[in-house]
Parts: structure tokens; sequence; C-alpha cells
């Protein structure tokens, strides 16, 4: 068992500070956790690109890659004095270079989303509660629409093609769908029955990646006996959901289908603030808030902590689950439980939970919120 856990914080840009500043207060004030990590921060992102002309530096890009045992990221954006955003020479956003690095580099082939909605949280979703939405999305990470390739043709000085390419591979589909279905088997199923079940989402009816991703989904499942298939095309998926989300229990897709489909998982359970993600390779895992870096809201202390703190709780679960240490384990149910307590009580929370039934709630800010999940995990810890 490892004595010591290195962990690079990298806060980025935007609400990112606030709420990364609540999660490591959180796993630093618990003696069990605290003891046992040692973080380091790194400034990373585009701000940062702004002040140095570098996303991040070579020391935080090194340590992230070779030393850490597990990265919490912030959020990453930020815009320029005039409000536009702050994008590199080629187009794409400050910073993309650092999300998309490690995700790569450390080949971190599973975004893995969980999409649970919390008693006291409002969902848009009609007649539904949080007995209904329990799922995990499993997105396949590293190939898909978002492999860098991809170009234009500009004549005359008219762009008149863009040309974005998709790639699926029989490894990168059998590792996610793999990864899928043994989360399936660690749950407690679906809402409404109890089943193990991975549903396979996908465009097979059109698309020939598609196609391979689903003959692979087929063959690894008959490794799982006791896991129940399902299948559904994209566009079908986003409405069934919506009618009955207490059917899911792990669903899996490809990288841009999954991208698009846990947006709206976030919306159902209680919108970005209340989403975290963990993306997850063979050896290496990345967690983060989901949400973007909000530069509206930036320095107000008014953005939702919890998505970043369930981040941190998955990271330490993953820890503990990597390097067998019981004690990391049994400690995410105290988070989970003293975060549940505070959402259920519904006095102290953010402005974006204060709607529906909740709205004559007087907002709290970020460290008020933060504040108060530690008090009640501290106590949760105390009784367990």
């Amino acid at each position: 068992m490892k004595n010591k856990f290195k962990i690079a914080v990298l806060p980025g840009d935007g609400i990112g500070e606030e709420v990364i500043t609540e999660a490591t207060k959180i796993i630093t004030s618990i003696d069990t956790i605290g003891e046992r990590v040692e973080l380091h921060e790194f400034q990373c992102g585009g701000e940062y690109y702004s002040k140095h002309g570098i996303e991040w530096s070579s020391e935080a890009e090194e340590f992230s890659k070779s030393e850490a045992d597990a990265v919490l990221l912030g959020a990453i954006g930020a815009n320029d004095n005039d409000g536009n955003p702050i994008r590199l020479p080629d187009g794409n956003l400050a910073g993309y270079n650092v999300v998309l690095g490690m995700r790569f580099e450390l080949d971190l082939f599973a975004n893995v989303r969980p999409v649970k909605l919390y008693e006291g949280v409002p969902t848009p979703l009609a007649n539904k509660t949080h007995k209904d939405i329990d799922m995990v999305i499993v997105r396949e990470n590293t190939e898909g629409l978002y492999v860098p390739i991809r170009g234009r043709l500009v004549r005359g000085g008219n762009e008149e093609i863009a040309i974005d390419t998709r790639i699926i591979t029989r490894k990168g589909s059998e590792r996610v769908i793999r990864f899928a279905f043994d989360e399936s088997k660690l749950r407690h199923g679906a809402p409404s029955d109890g089943e193990h079940r991975v549903t396979c989402v996908d465009k097979s009816n059109l698309l020939a990646g598609c196609q391979l991703f689903r003959r692979v989904y087929n063959e690894v499942s008959t490794e799982y006996p006791n896991v129940k298939t399902d299948y559904a095309y994209v566009d079908a998926w986003t409405q069934w959901v919506v009618k009955k989300p207490e059917y899911y229990d792990v669903v899996v897709a490809p990288n841009e289908f999954g991208d698009i489909i846990t947006d709206l998982g976030g919306a159902i359970q209680g919108g970005l603030g209340m989403a975290p993600a963990g993306n997850i390779g063979s050896n290496h895992g990345v967690f983060e808030p989901v949400h973007g870096s909000a530069p509206k809201h930036s320095g107000k202390n008014i953005a939702n902590p919890t998505a970043a703190i369930l981040a941190a709780s998955m990271m330490v679960e993953w820890l503990g689950k990597k390097h067998n240490d019981l004690k990391l384990i049994k400690i995410v149910k105290s988070i989970e439980q003293g975060i549940a307590e505070v959402l259920l009580e519904g006095k102290i929370r953010t402005y974006d939970l204060c709607t529906g039934e909740w709205s004559n709630i007087t907002p709290s800010s970020t460290s008020q919120m933060g504040e108060e999940y530690l008090k009640r995990i501290k106590q949760k810890i105390k009784e367990s």
C-alpha cells in the first residue's frame, strides 16, 4: 500500500480556482486523506498563456504527466480585455493542449460521468426524483471526431472547405466498452429494476464507425453474462432518457456522441455545477468538474463547488481502488453522505440550485457551501 500520493492540482481559469480551492480544502482537512496526499499546484490555461506565451510551464507539464499519481483539474478558458476568448495561433482555445495533451499522452481512454440526482436538487424533468436518476455515462475519450485530423481549404482568401476525420478503432472501442461492463458490475443496477445493464449508444444504422463499435460491444458483452445488453441510436436515446431515466445503469458511447449526451445528463442531474468527471486510463487519472471556466462569474465567489468536490472524491476513490486502500474507499462514502445531507436540507446552496421550491432561499457563496460540506463530512466520518 502506497504511503503518499502526489497530486497535481491545476485550477486553470475563471471559476476553476474558486471551486478547486474548496475541493482541496476538503481532501486536506480530512485526516485519512490529508496525511496521505501531497498537493502540487500549478497555474495553467488561457490566463497563464496571456501572461507567459505558453499554456503551462515545463515543470507543470512534466510533473502532471510523469510524477503525479493523479491530477485534479479546474476549468480551462479565459477571455481578453475585450471579452473575446483567448486563442492559440491555430485557433484553439488557449489551454487546449493542457487538456488534450494529458488525454492523449496519458492515454485516458475512458471519460466517466456519473449522472446522479441528489435529493434536494432541482431537475427539469417533471415527476422525476432522486430515486429515478442514477447512471454512469462512459465515453470513449481518445478517438472519434476529436482526433486532430482535420483541415481547411482556403482559396483566394475564402474558406471553402472544412474537413474533420472520424476515427473508430477496434482497440479503442473494446477497452472502453469493457470498462463500461466492469463499471456496471460494481454498481447497484438501474433505479427502475435493479438490473445491471450497459446501453450501447451509437448511430450504427448509418455510420461505419458506429457499426464497428456495436460489433465490438456485442463481442465483449458475451464475457459478462450477468450484465444485460441494451441498444439505442443516439438521437432516440436523447428522448428516452428524458422520458425514463430510471431505466439506465451504465451507458457507453463513442467520443463525440458521448460528449453531447453527457451534457444532457448534466442538465437532468441539476446542472453542470453538480457534474464531476474522471478521465481514466490504465495507469493515470485526471479528475475535473465538467463545467467551463465561466469568466463572467469569476471572482464573485458564487460558483457551485459541488462538482469539483465530487471530482476530488472520485479521485480519492480511484486511488483507493488502484492501490487496494480500503481506508480511502471507505472515506468516500462519508464525503458523499455529507454532501447529500447538505443538499437535502436545502439551507446552504449556491444560486444555480435556488430554483423551483428552493427559489426563496438566499444563495450561499462558493466558500460558504464548501465550509458546510466540510463540516458535515467530518460529522459523517465521526459517525462511521
